[in-house]
């Protein structure tokens, strides 16, 4: 009898299909416009989602970099993938749907060295150790982000400082690119220069040849307004290598971290997840002084208060999101987004979570609201089933793409008046900007930043453009060069 009823069941579904799809798809179109507000914010699921590959293609190198380094604490590094790719899709989804803002979260580069090379080498502390702190982290930029703590901080930088940072940061991820490609490499003559393309022409010389070909590739279609056109020369740019795999012109070189361009199909061991899972809290605390720790948490706080706050800044400021007084109307949920990643990732085992700068890929592609974000949150979990496919695109594929966007976040240097009568502003402008790709760090950017508009516009009889937060900011970023 049952049988019968589940058949009848499927006939009738089958007859009035063609009444019932329209129905199932008006209510995930009304479903989604109700989440993301796409009309109000001038864009389609298209785009949305084309964003949300976009950034996740651009950023996929966390799910192999992050391992590798924190692997290097004594973590197991499959246990290290699984961690991330969890706490970036919970940070991530939380970006989407609270705060609607097309921002993407995982493991932030700079905070996991800093565990791995200055707590866990340096300092001798335990793995465990790191994690708790970057937990206690989590907590307190809970508390201050409930606060308006970090919002009020956040609305207190200047507008021109906010500029500054987007082509500050534009600068940045456009050197993080010639970097990934292998174009820019170390000189103990001059700290940086180009590769020499012969030497080891099969690995480096070819993969800094690809990224040249990918660029103009990327350039073009954008150019000639192609939407989607940063994916598809990520894409095409791995579709090229490939073909000099296959050719010879490209020689995997495992030893050397140049791996084959061709993704294998094994699946992730879940079980690992159980190695770092908690951890944090299995920690003896009298072998370390809370002195110590203290230190080690402040460190942490202060690198990704500033890091995320620059990110947001940044990336909102070239996509219009600022409202008429500089400020992000968004700006309390997405850093309640970020701080919830951030606890969750230590539990889960993995370094600071936080908004990533390659964000801004996905803005570059049209991506406006939380749409984009959650579908890189999707991507982040697929990975953990196919994680050797996502981290099979190689740097040289994704480089092209960041050096586009670094000149694209370039362009806001536009909106910054260099004439003699703002000289108290565009000076300290310029610093941030400088300081951001030659120190290798958005919030060094900040810092100095900060500090000289303090300075030159208090000294020059400016005061009344200087807030009372921005004092204590300039403070506080001199304190730590003293004591940190």
């Amino acid at each position: 009898m049952c049988v019968r009823c589940v058949v009848r069941f499927f006939v009738r579904l089958h007859k009035n299909s063609a009444g019932i799809l329209p129905y199932v798809k008006g209510f995930l179109c009304d479903m989604t416009e109700k989440l993301f507000k796409l009309k109000e914010n001038h864009t389609d699921v298209k785009t949305e989602i084309m964003a949300g590959v976009t950034t996740f293609m651009t950023m996929a190198y966390i799910l192999a970099i992050n391992p590798s380094i924190l692997g290097r604490t004594g973590m197991d590094p499959t246990a290290v993938l699984l961690a991330t790719c969890i706490a970036s899709v919970i940070g991530t989804v939380c970006m989407g749907l609270m705060a609607n803002l097309p921002f993407v979260l995982s493991a932030g580069m700079g905070l996991n060295a800093y565990m791995a090379y200055t707590v866990v080498a340096g300092y001798g502390y335990p793995w465990q150790v790191a994690l708790l702190a970057v937990f206690v982290e989590g907590i307190v930029f809970i508390v201050l982000s409930l606060t308006n703590v970090r919002e009020a901080i956040f609305n207190a930088i200047p507008v021109v400082l906010k500029k500054a940072v987007s082509v500050g940061i534009g600068l940045y991820i456009a050197f993080i690119g010639l970097q990934n490609a292998g174009l820019c490499v170390d000189s103990s003559a001059t700290l940086v220069t180009i590769t020499g393309f012969r030497k080891n022409f099969t690995t480096s010389g070819i993969c800094a040849l690809l990224t040249i070909v990918g660029l103009f590739i990327t350039i073009i279609l954008y150019i000639k307004k192609v939407r989607g056109s940063i994916l598809m020369g990520i894409v095409a740019t791995w579709v090229i290598g490939m073909i000099c795999q296959l050719v010879g012109l490209y020689v995997p070189d495992a030893e050397s971290g140049y791996n084959s361009l061709f993704p294998t199909m094994s699946l992730t061991d879940f079980s690992k997840l159980g190695e770092t899972f908690g951890q944090c809290f299995k920690v003896d605390m009298h072998s370390i002084g809370i002195f110590n720790f203290i230190v080690v948490v402040f460190s942490f706080l202060f690198v990704d208060l500033f890091d995320t706050l620059g990110t947001l800044i940044g990336v909102c400021s070239k996509a219009d999101m600022l409202d008429e007084k500089g400020r992000l109307p968004q700006i309390k949920p997405a850093l309640l987004a970020d701080a919830v990643a951030t606890t969750a990732g230590a539990v889960l085992g993995t370094s600071t979570t936080t908004t990533f700068v390659e964000s801004s890929a996905g803005v570059a592609a049209g991506g406006r609201t939380g749409l984009t974000s959650v579908t890189a949150a999707v991507l982040f979990a697929l990975s953990m089933f196919f994680a050797p496919i996502f981290t099979a695109i190689p740097s040289f594929a994704t480089a092209p793409a960041l050096i586009v966007v670094g000149f694209l976040m370039f362009s806001s240097i536009t909106d910054i008046k260099f004439d003699d009568g703002n000289y108290t502003k565009a000076i300290p402008a310029y610093l941030c900007i400088l300081s951001m790709p030659l120190f290798y760090s958005i919030s060094e950017g900040i810092s100095l930043g900060i500090i000289s508009y303090v300075v030159i516009n208090l000294v020059c009889g400016k005061h009344k453009d200087i807030t009372p937060l921005m004092y204590v900011l300039a403070v506080l970023f001199v304190l730590k060069y003293v004591f940190l």
